[in-house]
């Protein structure tokens, strides 16, 4: 791989802070370009009308993210000077439409919840787990690899909230609901002494994969298809069941982490007879006389 790619890797690691699973995408998409157009610093329209050819069978996604990167490195070629132009203009610009999220119903997630809670009063330590998994799952929105990478120290003494690391290393204070809290009370009553992360394991913390997988055998267990459960489904749950609740956009995005209010209005797929009786029942004018 090129030393370009390399400092630009760097400088997203550096200035931009992004995440390493961020960076090695970067790196994929840099590396399998440079597979077909040769070296990058070098390429010419001809090079990357190549790229175009070679991709034309992605997903509009999936050429939209990989044209993205081409995009921004070679714009960073152009500020370091290692090239005097720039010939990304070639590039496919897809209109990319970003599926909604799998959701789960209200009916689902209190028969998940009734599966965990009657596993968790036996009082054996997996059942707790499971419970004050999905308590903060639900409940706070995290993302999974938040969830299974929290240490011991985020857990609140007094405050009701979190203190979460979230993509590009970013902190922010996340809730807990009194529910979740009683939860964590009990989770910590019989999760022993060893490690230093809430949710321990052989390998430092419980893995995504794990989590993964336990979720998707305690829907088995509460009846509901396995495969329409897992971690960013919750979450994604946590996010629009806020949202039909009265929760604006701004205070979602603060909640969930993200860096842009973009990502966060995929949400607004609530349902629209929920919007229009909102809108007859709280704008100012809804309670006025109609005038003849």
């Amino acid at each position: 791989m090129s030393s370009a790619i390399e400092a630009f890797l760097a400088m997203l690691a550096v200035e931009r802070g992004a995440a390493p699973n961020t960076i090695a995408a970067y790196r994929r998409d840099l590396e399998g370009a440079e597979e077909i157009a040769g070296d990058l610093v070098k390429a010419d329209r001809a090079a990357l009308s190549r790229l175009a050819g070679a991709w034309s069978a992605l997903a509009p996604s999936s050429l939209a993210r990989k044209s993205s990167a081409l995009r921004q490195f070679f714009g960073f070629l152009a500020e370091e000077g290692w090239r005097g132009d720039d010939p990304s203009a070639v590039l496919p610009r897809p209109a990319p439409r970003r599926p909604l999220p799998r959701l789960l119903s209200h009916a689902q997630i209190e028969a998940l919840f009734a599966q965990a809670e009657a596993e968790a009063l036996r009082g054996d330590r997996a059942g707790v787990r499971m419970l004050t998994l999905l308590e903060l799952l639900y409940g706070s929105g995290l993302r999974a690899s938040e969830l299974v990478s929290l240490p011991l120290a985020a857990v609140p003494r007094d405050a009701p909230f979190l203190t979460v690391k979230g993509k590009g290393g970013v902190s922010r204070m996340v809730p807990v609901s009194g529910r979740a809290r009683r939860a964590l009370s009990q989770w910590l009553e019989v999760r022993g002494t060893g490690g230093t992360h809430l949710f321990p394991s052989r390998g430092a913390h419980l893995t995504r994969i794990r989590l993964f997988q336990l979720l998707r055998e305690l829907a088995a267990r509460a009846g509901i298809p396995p495969e329409k459960v897992s971690p960013h489904v919750l979450r994604h749950a946590f996010a629009t069941h806020l949202l039909e609740g009265g929760a604006d956009l701004r205070m979602l995005q603060t909640l969930l982490g993200h860096a842009s209010i973009a990502t966060t209005q995929i949400y607004t797929h609530v349902d629209s007879a929920r919007l229009v009786a909102l809108v007859n029942e709280r704008h100012p004018l809804a309670g006025r006389a109609k005038h003849d």
